[in-house]
């Protein structure tokens, strides 16, 4: 059975060429292919097709020479190819997530707003995508923070323990333990807990945080302790923290190597894929590379 490749999306900007130098480094650890891929932009007025053509490249794509002559010398021997599409990329890159185990982009290509802090094709990508997508963002993002404890290599993974996703955590746990790292999972938790009260006003209720952070942390650990089962070489720490996610996780972005979200999963009355307010939130602020990955399958 052959090893699905990690694939690397480039467009000749310098966001590019980075997620290409992660994903050369993602492939190394896993011992896989790397595919190389340029979906050239149709014409405005001709889009009318996901994709026309999917080949190996013949040399006449000056995106695909970049990112050969970027490539070029380095010491990882990982097996390469170099692949040019035609079509709309904010709906090609998606599609490509069904032939691979990882598809790698920067937080924005050519030709998008300046101001923007992730580009529409990677808000496609991670929404979309049947692999998981890492996006990874520019240098220089600054978070506030305390900053970790500890040195040395660290992943990151958001726990809701209301909703936990295992594929969610299983990605996490193979990372960490691909990069001999260890695995910092953060659980947030809401405070201070309010409730309704008369008159439309909110009052805080009367709860001991300690048990609220106690809670959380039993429950955390609790979902984590198959995966350390299956990965007894990742330390995998426990953080239950106050307050919002997405801002959390963000926090911890500062020297990680990766921070690992989850993907909503489709609803009853929303079929339609959705990446979540949290999860985009990370994608747009954290410091370091963000891995969103799709939800498990429903069982049964």
């Amino acid at each position: 059975m052959s090893i699905l490749p990690v694939i690397a999306a480039v467009d000749g900007s310098d966001d590019s060429l980075r997620a290409l130098d992660w994903a050369l480094d993602a492939a190394h650890r896993r011992g896989a292919p790397l595919r190389v891929v340029h979906v050239r932009q149709y014409a405005t007025w001709a889009q009318t097709d996901v994709l026309v053509a999917a080949e190996p490249d013949t040399g006449e794509d000056p995106v695909l020479e970049q990112a050969r002559a970027h490539l070029q010398g380095r010491a990882y021997a990982v097996a390469t190819e170099y692949v040019g599409m035609e079509g709309v990329p904010g709906a090609a890159l998606p599609e490509l997530g069904a032939d691979s185990q990882l598809l790698v982009l920067g937080s924005r290509g050519r030709g998008g707003f300046a101001g923007l802090l992730l580009g529409s094709n990677g808000v496609a990508a991670a929404r979309d995508a049947g692999c998981p997508v890492v996006v990874v963002p520019r240098p220089g993002r600054e978070v506030h923070g305390e900053a970790p404890a500890e040195e040395g290599p660290r992943v990151v993974v958001g726990l809701h323990v209301d909703s936990p996703d295992d594929a969610t955590l299983a990605f996490a746990f193979a990372e960490a333990a691909l990069r001999g790292a260890r695995l910092q999972a953060v659980a947030s938790y809401p405070w201070p807990v309010q409730t309704w009260a008369a008159a439309g006003q909110m009052m805080p209720m009367v709860i001991d945080e300690v048990s609220i952070e106690s809670e959380t942390r039993v429950l955390a650990d609790g979902f984590l302790a198959p995966h350390r089962g299956r990965h007894p070489e990742v330390r995998a720490e426990t953080h239950a923290v106050p307050g919002d996610a997405a801002g959390n996780l963000v926090a911890a972005s500062a020297g990680a190597d990766l921070v690992v979200v989850g993907r909503h999963r489709r609803r009853l009355l929303v079929p339609a894929r959705m990446m979540g307010s949290v999860t985009h939130a990370v994608l747009l602020h954290a410091a370091s590379p963000v891995a969103v990955v799709p939800p498990s399958p429903p069982a049964g």
